[in-house]
């Protein structure tokens, strides 16, 4: 089978994941087009060290016009419409068409949501909302500062938590500690309901071991401008003078209207290979939603969309080549949890497991912080 074109919809974790293990299991008769309307590729790791000062956007971030010296085609548009049927996408400057398309263009933020959180909120989870904030903490040194969850789905798991960890160590360094009062709110009962109970309460111990206060089950309906507070379903309202917030996640409206969802919020896909309803079309990462055992969905996490991204690209690969697919997505993962004082926790999730997912937690080292800083390096060198 000479002369096939993938389409790569999406330049995150899964897209340059599948791109480049594509890349290099086929010969060049076969083209790999990875399409997006960014130019550029950061973590979002990096968003919590920008904004404690660790570190800073430019030392993360990488052109995606590097793909090209490793054969890769780069379309630099605004994709409008997904046809699956043909498997082809309309963008701004034209129409494509493939014999394989793999979506991976991950969640949209709804920061309109919440009313009022736009204007009076920073979103930690926009660079330059995490920038501006950044800059804010400057001259912080009194107030309320409040990080909420502020709806359901929402990516990374953890980062609100390691935002609170690493606030208080940048307010302890800097002496304003003692007069700024914290506080994290969650709309779910526990800290991180997915990765177990274990990992919940490592986390809530270690908040109130830094005196931040922890609010479960509150859900944000609104923020009260005049007042300067969260207004919850239920619950008495938190007063802020900073609020750093984390919007629910939504499926991209053209993958909705594509019919990829089949009518739901988000991609439907046969957990282990990661394919849709639609010939030949797959889908990875946060677009998607597997839900697992216990009732709980797997989480939306870079490396997931890496891990079904290196399936499905086995799985192209070996369909092209007239060989059986080998690879299957097993539902395990991991994570680094950074606590602050240059630590972090170690998790590794098997989230297929029956009845509930097995979730192991190392703990809290220096290693495991060294190895989260080199997880960033490491996939840099590999994708560009």
């Amino acid at each position: 089978m000479a002369g096939k074109r993938i389409l790569i919809l999406g330049g995150g974790f899964g897209g340059l994941t599948a791109a480049n293990a594509l890349r290099r299991a086929l010969d060049s008769s076969h083209t790999i087009t990875l399409i997006d309307r960014r130019r550029e590729f950061m973590m979002g790791l990096r968003k919590l060290w920008i904004l404690t000062g660790q570190s800073d956007r430019e030392s993360g971030t990488r052109s995606l016009e590097l793909l090209r010296a490793k054969g890769v085609e780069v379309v630099f548009e605004e994709i409008t419409a997904i046809d699956p049927k043909a498997r082809a996408v309309e963008t701004r400057g034209g129409r494509l068409e493939g014999d394989y398309l793999v979506i991976a263009l991950g969640a949209e933020l709804t920061a309109q949501a919440v009313q009022n959180f736009v204007g009076l909120g920073y979103n930690l989870y926009e660079i330059g909302d995490v920038e501006r904030l950044a800059a804010r903490l400057q001259t912080f040194r009194q107030g309320r500062l409040a990080i909420g969850i502020l709806g359901l789905p929402y990516k990374c798991p953890p980062a609100p938590y390691e935002a609170a960890f690493l606030l208080h160590d940048l307010f302890a360094t800097r002496k304003v500690r003692e007069g700024i009062e914290m506080t994290v709110f969650t709309p779910q009962p526990t800290a991180l309901p997915v990765a177990g109970a274990a990992a919940s309460a490592l986390v809530e111990e270690r908040l109130r071991a830094k005196g931040i206060r922890f609010l479960p089950s509150r859900k944000a309906v609104r923020l009260d401008a005049d007042r300067s507070q969260v207004i919850f379903e239920s619950g008495e309202p938190l007063a802020f003078d900073l609020l750093a917030g984390v919007p629910a996640h939504r499926c991209p409206q053209i993958v909705k209207e594509s019919g990829l969802t089949q009518g739901g919020d988000w991609v439907v896909v046969d957990p282990k290979t990661l394919k849709s309803g639609f010939e030949r079309v797959f889908a990875v990462g946060d677009v998607t939603n597997i839900p697992l055992a216990n009732k709980q969905n797997l989480p939306k996490a870079g490396v997931m969309a890496e891990a079904q991204a290196h399936v499905v690209a086995a799985g192209i690969a070996a369909e092209i080549q007239g060989r059986a697919a080998e690879k299957e997505f097993d539902g395990r993962g991991y994570c680094f949890l950074e606590v602050g004082g240059g630590e972090a926790v170690a998790v590794q999730g098997n989230f297929f497991v029956v009845p509930s997912p097995e979730v192991e937690l190392t703990r809290p080292s220096a290693t495991a912080y060294g190895e989260k800083r080199a997880f960033e390096a490491v996939r840099l060198r590999q994708w560009f």
